[in-house]
This record gives C-alpha cells, sequence and structure tokens, in this order.
C-alpha cells in the first residue's frame, strides 16, 4: 500500500515519522444514484486516530452532498461522482482543521469537548490545546458523536521512539566521519607512513562499512586529538567561559579529552577575572559592553544577513561570558514577536543548531536562555515555550537528555514555582513517555 506523509506541508520530508495511505476512490452507480465509493477510508481514519464517520461527512459537508459511513461493511460513500485529487485536497483540509496541531503542526492530538460544547485538540507532544473554529458544519456532528476515549497509543510511540533511535545512529555516524573530514582540512593533507595522504585515508573510510563509521579506528582518534592539540589557540567563544562554568560543563558533560581542552583556555582564571572587574570599573572608556549594547550588536549583525558562522564568529571577539552571548543571540532573534514562537523557531534554526555544534552542553545553554527569555517576556513566549522545545527537539538542536536534565535542575533551583515548569510539563511527559513504553517493549 502507498503512503504519503500526513500534512502537504511535509510531503518532502523523507524521515517523517507520520504516514497515511494514498486515498483510493470508485465510481460506482450511474445516473441519478451514482456514488463515489472511498474504498481505504478506514486505514486513513485510523492513521489520522480520527473515527472514519468524521472524514466520511466532512466530505458530503464540503460538497453538498449526502453522505454515509457503514460501520459494519467500513464502506464510505458520498453521493455524486468526484475524482479522488478533490477529495484529497479536502482530506487535507480536514488534517488543519481537526487533526494537525494549530502550535507545532504534529497531528498527535485528540479531540476534546469542554463543558461549554467548545471543540479542542490537545497535542500529545507540546501540550497546547487549539481552539476549533464552532462555525464548520462538521463541529455539529463532532458533539453529537463524540470520540471514544483512548487510554493510549503505546505501540505508536514505541514506533516513533525506535525510529528516532535509529536515526540518531546515522546521524551520529554521518557526524563523526564530518569531523574527520574537517580536522584532516584544517590540517591540510600530510603524508602518512605508507605514503598516502590522509584526505586518501579518508576517502577510504568514507567506503568502509556502517560498523566502521560508527566505531572509527584508533588511530582516527588520534588523528583528531592531534589536530585539536593544534588548534587550541583557536578557541571558539562558546567554551570561553568562566571557571565556574567550565568545570561544570566538564562534570556534567564533556569527556576526559574535551574536557583537557576546555582547561587549556581557562588556565588563567585569576588574571581573566582581574580583567573582567577592570572592564566593569572601565565601562566609560569602552572596556566592557552592556548586556543590551550585546543584543543590539547580535540585531546589528542579523540586519546585514550575515551567515550563522559569521555571526558567530563576531560574538567571540565581543567581551561577555558564554551564557551571556547565548541569551543575547537568543533575545535578538525572537524580540518583538508576540505570538507564533514555534514557527519562528523553526526559521531560526541554522543559528541555534550552530550556537550549539560545539559541545552538547552549550544546549544547557540555550535551554537557560530559552528560560529567560520566556519568564521576562511580556508576549506568548511563556506560553509557546513548550512549541518551542518541540522544534528545536524536532530539528535535532536540542537532545531529550539535556531538556530532561534542564527541567529536572529547574525543579529543584530557587525558581521551581515558576509558571515556565507547568508549561513545559507536558512535552516532558510525552518524552518520558515515550521512553518507558520504549524500554517495556
Amino acid at each position: 500500500m502507498a503512503l504519503q506523509n500526513i500534512g502537504a506541508a511535509n510531503s518532502d520530508d523523507a524521515f517523517y515519522r507520520y504516514k497515511m495511505p494514498r486515498m483510493i476512490t470508485k465510481i460506482e452507480g450511474r445516473g441519478n444514484g451514482i456514488k463515489t465509493n472511498v474504498v481505504n477510508m478506514v486505514d486513513i481514519a485510523k492513521a489520522l486516530a480520527r473515527p472514519a464517520s468524521y472524514t466520511t461527512k466532512y466530505f458530503g459537508c464540503e460538497l453538498g452532498a449526502q453522505s454515509k459511513f457503514d460501520e459494519k461493511t467500513g464502506t464510505s460513500h458520498v453521493n455524486g461522482a468526484h475524482d479522488t485529487a478533490k477529495l484529497a485536497g479536502l482530506l487535507e483540509n480536514f488534517i488543519k482543521k481537526y487533526v494537525q496541531c494549530y502550535g507545532c503542526g504534529n497531528p498527535e492530538t485528540d479531540i476534546l469537548i469542554t463543558k461549554n460544547q467548545m471543540i479542542q485538540l490537545k497535542c500529545a507532544a507540546c501540550g497546547f490545546m487549539s481552539d476549533v473554529d464552532m462555525r464548520d458544519k462538521l463541529t455539529t456532528f463532532i458533539i453529537k458523536n463524540p470520540p471514544e476515549v483512548k487510554k493510549g497509543s503505546k505501540d505508536k510511540k514505541a514506533m516513533r521512539r525506535a525510529e528516532k533511535e535509529r536515526m540518531k545512529e546515522g546521524e551520529a555516524a554521518d557526524e563523526e566521519l564530518k569531523k574527520l573530514k574537517k580536522e584532516v582540512k584544517k590540517k591540510g593533507p600530510s603524508s602518512s607512513k605508507d605514503g598516502t595522504t590522509k584526505s586518501t585515508s579518508l576517502k577510504k573510510k568514507a567506503s568502509g562499512s556502517d560498523e566502521d563509521r560508527v566505531s572509527p579506528a584508533h588511530s582516527q582518534i588520534d588523528e583528531k586529538e592531534e589536530a585539536h592539540d593544534e588548534d587550541d589557540d583557536d578557541v571558539q567563544w562558546q567554551t570561553d567561559t568562566s571557571l565556574y562554568a567550565a568545570r561544570q560543563r566538564i562534570q556534567e558533560q564533556l569527556s576526559a579529552v574535551t574536557a583537557d581542552m576546555v582547561m587549556l583556555s581557562t588556565n588563567e582564571p585569576e588574571k581573566k577575572e582581574k580583567e573582567a572587574t577592570k572592564a566593569s570599573d572601565n565601562s566609560e572608556n569602552g572596556n566592557s559592553m552592556h548586556y543590551r549594547t550585546l543584543v543590539g550588536e547580535v540585531k546589528s549583525n542579523l540586519k546585514k544577513g550575515v551567515t550563522a558562522k559569521e555571526l558567530l564568529s563576531n560574538l567571540a571577539a565581543l567581551p561577555a561570558s558564554a551564557q551571556e552571548k547565548m541569551s543575547a543571540l537568543y533575545e535578538a532573534l525572537f524580540e518583538g514577536i508576540e505570538k507564533g514562537f514555534g514557527k519562528e523557531a523553526i526559521k531560526k534554526k541554522n543559528y541555534l543548531a550552530a550556537a550549539v555544534a560545539e559541545e552538547e552542553a552549550l544546549q544547557l545553554l540555550l535551554l537557560r536562555a530559552i528560560e529567560e527569555f520566556s519568564c521576562k517576556s511580556t508576549s506568548n513566549a511563556l506560553k509557546e515555550v513548550g512549541l518551542v522545545l518541540k522544534a528545536l527537539y524536532d530539528a535535532d538542536v536540542l537532545d531529550e537528555d539535556h531538556i530532561v536534565q534542564w527541567y529536572q535542575q529547574g525543579l529543584k533551583g530557587d525558581n521551581k514555582d515558576s509558571m515556565i515548569w507547568k508549561n513545559v510539563r507536558p512535552f516532558i511527559d510525552w518524552l518520558q513517555t515515550a521512553e518507558s513504553e520504549s524500554e517495556e517493549e
């Protein structure tokens, strides 16, 4: 059976995990009794997690024709002759109105009917409550025929989890190969003992098996360590933090090898602390930069249309801590936005992805920047923080482990009663539920 991605916006995404069968129709009868039979309506409705009677009734409402779904035989009929493309277009409208989350676009939603006879869609991913337009004709039919309450979709979440793990393994292998190429390119093609260049050796490694790519040989690791040792002078701003931040990141996230590299950039903490103190005392001479000035500098770069790499390179030269730079970057990207933060995060994911690309520990800095901006913003940033996390999680900017770690640290912190943790909770529950159910399977 041919499958397609749920939602027209995801039609070109080869890795999109939510799929449904392609519609198959058949014209039956003739004259005044001609009808269109949607042959696989039951399979389509099952993939959308909606009753087949809803989709059939929606076709009838939109086409102004009588429609009927037979529960016993599973047949779906709409009076009149209608081509497949037309019905497929109507089905897409149904998905936008009654299936996809209005916030993050995820189709994993449940229909809820409030006490006031209003219809809402509750997203299992981001927790957003979407209000359905009650002027639509189908809403009356849904209220009279409410969906059955389901306890959960265990199999679906387990499949989603397994697919995500498989994709992570493939991306890790690709990232390892990419880093090796980058190091060899920086160092230049130098001859090895057997007379071949490193670039030639790298090509041979690239053409090897998947097992070789996932577990690089010991010589590859040595090459990476040697390249990093030679490039210690070219330290990016992300790792140039205070001594306390460096130690904390080393203890929580970094391996022993990477820890040694980071400590090289903090071998003179007393000198840097004195310079920072001196800079704060001489702000009139331009030796320090106020946070708002830092945000303005980032905005100025964004207006010039610089790339993510160029922007981060410019930030590296500014006198501020890694956390301040990350917070300034996030605020410059999202300041002035009133709503639609999840969609905006997708548009600007390249900048955020580049900011955390050097080390996984930098994800915690980005999460704290999101927390800080959401709590102090007067717009809907706090309300839609779950949508932002979901968007960045789907875009592989943030991973599950760091999100959960940040959440647990927040609950133990001084602002544990903050509204942000309540708004993030549905997304955390969604992540942990998928994790626990995958282990049970």
